[in-house]
């Protein structure tokens, strides 16, 4: 039996303090292992753990094809897992398509969490350290972040329906690789670490040593501010959230009501909330300006990036940049509970109804299609009401102007059953108790 030091124990120990309240006993516990040492380390702890804590652990290596020794790396990962005959996922993604615009570093991170999310493990463990932290601070500071940029990476984070968890946060590299030397461990190097024309790269091998002369504790000094950094931006959603940021439009009359610096707080955690982008600084001043300062009837549009911001009847909206469309398109529904309709970058849903929404008997009577508008259609919304003009049905219930040739109609055979999510025509409305469907 192997004699466990004093320093394999306090790793051991630090890392079960971690996981023990996170993981109810019988979790599955998937494990991203790249093969350098960071996750070799972990891997071999976590193997050792797993009886005790009662976690069942796996791992995957993503294979992102950049260097010429992925391939290799990816037989190192295979050989590892079954020495400790550990389930191993390799995950192969192509990172050609995202490196333009988000850089190499980011998009292998963005397909990372990609294939993460495919696993059915709710909980995964990653091997970021201390040093990890204090680099991506002192990057992000460098690129003038603000504070959800420069704070902390989290022990725990939500993405989607996993948690993602961070044991090796209160470590040091040097930690790591003592207790990776201590168990005669092996691991891969990375060739692009060496590479200085990496930000992350340059800090690691010309500032850091330099700050660990003159100071050094500068880890846990640069762990802590980012710890202090992670709790002002929670206190800052939380006067966001109070302020209106979680509804799905944003009134203009919030904005007006607040100083610029909370209004600025109040749209960044908004476009945060829905999705989008952060933009620039500047980006967000004139953002602001704009949507403060228009007029009421004033069509507003900000782009950014992909995205978009307009204001329509005192209120914000966010969405992606519309593309061109077919004035032509016609999508037929075979019954499917869904339909995707590429004008407004959606789904159309079908839902089944009773008494509600458009008749089915009706619908049977015709091939069923989504079209677009092509001028001068008309739609009677109750059996005794006159005829309506479009744009007078589309105004009167507030569809915004940027909408109104993109919304897909309902149609059956020739006849205009319903304007999804507008109208149903008074010709094909279910009648109570009746088999329908509701499209929206």
């Amino acid at each position: 039996m192997s004699h466990k030091s004093p320093h394999s124990n306090q790793l051991d120990d630090r890392i079960a303090a971690q996981l023990a309240p996170l993981l109810p006993a019988g979790s599955k516990l998937l494990l991203g292992l790249s093969g350098g040492m960071d996750s070799v380390v972990l891997l071999h702890a976590l193997h050792r753990l797993a009886p005790k804590l009662g976690y069942t652990l796996s791992a995957m290596h993503v294979h992102h094809g950049i260097s010429p020794n992925a391939d290799a790396w990816a037989r190192f990962c295979t050989e590892l897992c079954e020495r400790y005959a550990i389930q191993l996922e390799i995950k192969h993604v192509d990172i050609a398509p995202l490196k333009d615009a988000h850089g190499i570093e980011a998009s292998a991170r963005k397909l990372r969490h990609a294939a993460f999310a495919e696993s059915v493990c709710r909980y995964v463990a990653l091997a970021h350290h201390a040093d990890d932290q204090a680099e991506t601070l002192m990057l992000q500071l460098l690129r003038g972040a603000g504070l959800r940029g420069v704070s902390a990476m989290p022990l725990v984070r939500e993405q989607g329906s996993q948690l993602l968890l961070r044991p090796l946060l209160a470590c040091g590299r040097t930690t790591l690789l003592a207790y990776a030397q201590q168990h005669a461990l092996q691991w891969i190097e990375d060739e692009s670490n060496a590479d200085e024309l990496y930000p992350r790269n340059f800090l690691r091998h010309r500032l850091f040593p330099v700050l660990e002369e003159r100071f050094p504790a500068w880890r846990d000094t640069l762990g802590r501010s980012a710890q202090h950094f992670a709790e002002a931006a929670g206190m800052l959603e939380e006067v966001a959230l109070a302020d209106g940021a979680g509804e799905p439009l944003l009134a203009v009359a919030k904005l007006d009501a607040l100083s610029p610096a909370r209004g600025r707080n109040l749209l960044r955690h908004f476009l945060h909330l829905q999705g989008a982008p952060m933009p620039q600084e500047a980006q967000l001043d004139d953002m602001l300006r704009q949507l403060r300062s228009a007029r009421d009837n004033a069509d507003i549009c900000v782009n950014f990036g992909e995205w978009q911001v307009r204001r329509y009847r005192g209120h914000i909206h966010v969405m992606r940049a519309l593309t061109a469309f077919d004035p032509a398109l016609r999508v037929d529904w075979q019954g499917e509970a869904a339909l995707y309709w590429p004008p407004l970058q959606r789904e159309v849903h079908f839902t089944a109804a009773v008494g509600s929404g458009v008749s089915r008997d009706r619908l049977s009577q015709g091939q069923v299609s989504l079209r677009l508008r092509n001028g001068g259609e008309t739609l009677r919304p109750q059996p005794l009401a006159a005829r309506r003009s479009m744009k007078n049905l589309l105004q009167e219930h507030g569809v915004p102007p940027w909408q109104r040739e993109r919304l897909p109609l309902l149609y059956c055979g020739d006849e205009l059953a319903c304007v999804v999510g507008v109208a149903v025509a008074a010709e094909f409305r279910a009648a109570e108790g009746e088999q329908s469907v509701m499209v929206a």
